[in-house]
């Protein structure tokens, strides 16, 4: 995963490391580790980062450049 994206969409939202932990229930220096690579974010942290940021998780994964999000689709 291409860590900057985690950081540059926190920075172009004027939010801190600080601010991003509370949302997490994490501390700042474990969302620091997340954003440099140094520990793997979870994935129901990530889901929760897309729905804050209104995001898709391919956005904060570096998979597309787009920003929107997937409509659902009903699988029958």
């Amino acid at each position: 995963m291409q860590l900057n994206r985690l950081k540059e969409i926190r920075e172009d939202k004027d939010y801190s490391q600080k601010d991003i932990a509370k949302i997490l229930k994490t501390t700042q220096q474990q969302y620091s580790k997340y954003e440099l690579g140094i520990q793997l974010i979870p994935i129901d942290r990530l889901c929760l980062l897309a729905d804050f940021y209104n995001v898709s998780l391919d956005y904060l994964l570096c998979r597309s450049d787009d920003r929107k999000i997937y409509s659902k689709t009903k699988i029958n």
